[in-house]
């Protein structure tokens, strides 16, 4: 019996292989690692101590709360609002599926500054909801409510995106037989569905929280800039530099970046950790 030639994944010679990974490390290096090695230096550019004050402000630590808050409130609703989203498109067949798809994908195609200000001609004191919102002593434009409905809408998609693929490809066959055994709705989703779609949720979750405490176009419209009450940590890293306090502007960058690279750490962690039944999940 002939052996059967080996026939090389790629190519490429090994001279070409390498020049594309230093192009490619290269490329990182300048985009990604630099900018975020100018922060940290410019942070620290007149000592650890000028760093630690420049977030120690009562404005700094107003926006860093506020930041977290909105964050902590967002991100369960997006989980929330995701998972359903997902379970709809996937689990049923309907009219205007496809239009639900594209509303979930809307907020990807529009600016967050349109979106801000289509918040801003809703709920504004002149915008179309505005007179009822006076009239009932409602504040939505430039107070908490503005920050959180601009933070939502351009995260909605995160949670969403990360679900859908994953539980049509899955089908509806686990959770059909779970149904026929008698288990009820809540039960087959809590362990049947949910532990089959824990890694895209820790992911959509991961990436929303991220893009929630990021968030600059659409708040920055809506909130008005007002210290100590709609100042997130993006939008007080603007004010600071254009107040040329540069040590404290980069200070904040650096905190809102290491709370980005947390993040990223702990979801390198949980999947070392569960590095098994990550494949396992990601076979079936």
């Amino acid at each position: 019996m002939a052996e059967t030639a080996f026939i090389p994944v790629t190519t490429e010679s090994k001279h070409a292989r390498l020049i594309l990974c230093i192009i490619a490390l290269s490329l990182v290096g300048l985009l990604l690692l630099a900018p975020l090695a100018v922060i940290f230096v410019m942070a620290l550019a007149d000592g650890f101590r000028a760093a630690v004050e420049g977030i120690s402000s009562p404005d700094a630590q107003s926006a860093i709360r506020l930041t977290l808050i909105v964050s902590a409130i967002v991100v369960p609703l997006n989980a929330i609002f995701g998972v359903a989203a997902a379970w709809s498109v996937a689990k049923f067949d309907f009219r205007g599926k496809a239009l639900l798809i594209t509303l979930i994908d809307l907020p990807f195609s529009v600016s967050p500054v349109v979106a801000g200000l289509s918040l801003v001609l809703l709920f504004g004191s002149h915008g179309a909801f505005g007179a009822w919102l006076i009239a009932h002593d409602l504040k939505i434009v430039f107070a908490f409510p503005g920050l959180l409905l601009a933070t939502l809408f351009v995260t909605f998609p995160f949670i969403a995106r990360e679900l859908i693929p994953v539980m049509i490809e899955q089908g509806r066959a686990e959770e059909e037989a779970a149904l026929t055994l008698g288990a009820s709705g809540w039960r087959v989703f809590c362990t049947v569905t949910l532990p089959n779609i824990r890694w895209a949720l820790l992911y959509g979750v991961l990436l929303c929280n991220a893009r929630a405490m990021g968030e600059f176009g659409a708040v920055a419209v809506v909130s008005g800039k007002i210290r100590g009450e709609t100042t997130t940590m993006p939008i007080m890293i603007e004010m600071l530099y254009n107040e040329y306090l540069s040590v404290a502007a980069f200070s904040l960058a650096a905190l809102l970046a290491l709370l980005s690279l947390v993040t990223l750490a702990l979801k390198s962690l949980l999947e070392w950790r569960y590095a098994g039944q990550l494949a396992a999940t990601r076979r079936h």
